[in-house]
């Protein structure tokens, strides 16, 4: 239990050990830890106050935790394009604003960051709110700042396949001293946490058990603390695989904002024509090679094609129907745009264990595989 219990605990604090590391690693003034990225997610939302009828712009390729924590506190999730920086489409963003738009949500997917200038620039002239899900990208910076501290408010996962985990669990970084305080509230059922004597806590808001518990905390500081050595390792990996991947001309790599600033969790890669990606992707899984690929195109959980679930809006207790009917109604939206890009890309996990042989390896099959396909569909050079 991270908060009460003073007397048994003899002053053992691991979240807040956690807490301080993650501002002093990261350069934000505060950090909330949580139980998942989604509860870090719904907890910015709320605390900075979107809720009913607030729209909120987020990207059509992102992990249905974005869109679910926007719904759970009431507001309209308002897909746009993604261009190729697989992230939102500034343009598309801006046509989208409308009086509703309440806050603008970049997801840096796959480990890399959405062209966040931009996005700052279009909120400021909005004066919208910028909450930035950068739960895939830890440890990724634009311009010198780490993505997730750049916004309002930023969102971290600590789930078992992020770049540092605590098996479960994830965080609010801001540097928003109200924001953190209700963070630190509404995360633990609206406690105020302001007396020694948990009981005797009061409650200004509502709130909920979004708690992270001291043994998961303990395990993500042992990760921190390797945070550097993991994000070495991955992006010299990343960049053996790129350099083997880019002699075949006809593979494009996805356009990113800040190359320096890569967290390398992912190399996304683009061939030429939905035709061929899909060769290539059937040849991967025939020859017992695709794990570690992902063809978000035919996704279920990362791409709003594959999104039923939401296009139907289904849900186990009902819905206001202002908010049902809006998010058909957004789901329903032309993505072609999207789908142009999505559906020529294929992104290739970047594993820390793999030894040089290992990735060698795994280059020379991808290429080989590639020219395999192009030869068969008779695609020039």
């Amino acid at each position: 239990m991270r908060y009460g219990f003073d007397l048994p605990r003899k002053g053992i604090w691991k979240a807040r050990e956690l807490e301080t590391a993650i501002c002093e690693t990261f350069g934000c003034r505060y950090a909330q830890l949580v139980s998942s990225g989604t509860a870090a997610l719904t907890t910015a939302l709320s605390v900075l106050g979107i809720g009913y009828g607030d729209e909120v712009i987020l990207p059509s390729f992102t992990f249905v935790a974005s869109f679910e924590a926007v719904v759970s506190v009431g507001a309209i999730p308002v897909f746009v394009d993604i261009d190729e920086t697989l992230t939102l489409d500034p343009q598309a963003v801006r046509k989208a604003i409308t009086p509703k738009t309440k806050c603008i949500m970049p997801v840096h997917m796959c480990g890399s960051m959405a062209d966040i200038d931009s996005l700052v620039d279009i909120c400021k002239q909005n004066n919208l709110l910028l909450v930035e899900d950068a739960c895939q990208s830890i440890g990724a910076t634009f311009n010198g700042r780490y993505l997730g501290t750049i916004g309002d408010a930023g969102a971290f996962s600590f789930d078992f396949v992020k770049t540092i985990t605590c098996a479960e669990g994830g965080a609010v970084l801001t540097n928003n001293e109200d924001a953190y305080i209700k963070s630190d509230g509404y995360s633990d059922h609206g406690h105020d946490h302001k007396g020694t004597d948990r009981g005797a806590d009061l409650h200004p808001f509502l709130g909920y058990n979004f708690r992270i518990s001291e043994l998961h905390a303990a395990v993500g500081l042992g990760q921190i603390r390797k945070l550097r050595e993991f994000l070495k390792i991955q992006r010299g990996n990343h960049k053996l695989l790129q350099n083997m991947l880019q002699q075949v001309p006809e593979i494009s790599f996805r356009r990113i904002p800040d190359p320096e600033g890569d967290s390398c969790t992912f190399l996304s890669w683009f061939l030429p024509t939905e035709e061929l990606t899909k060769a290539v992707v059937a040849e991967l899984k025939s020859q017992n090679v695709l794990a570690g690929n992902f063809y978000w195109y035919e996704n279920n959980w990362h791409y709003i094609r594959k999104w039923d679930h939401l296009k139907n809006a289904s849900s186990l207790n009902a819905l206001h129907p202002d908010l049902k009917k809006e998010i058909i109604k957004q789901t329903k939206k032309d993505f072609s745009a999207s789908d142009a890009i999505m559906k020529r890309c294929i992104s290739t996990l970047i594993n820390l264990s793999w030894t040089k042989e290992q990735l060698t390896q795994k280059g020379e099959q991808l290429s080989a595989i590639v020219k395999k396909m192009i030869s068969q569909k008779r695609i020039p050079a």
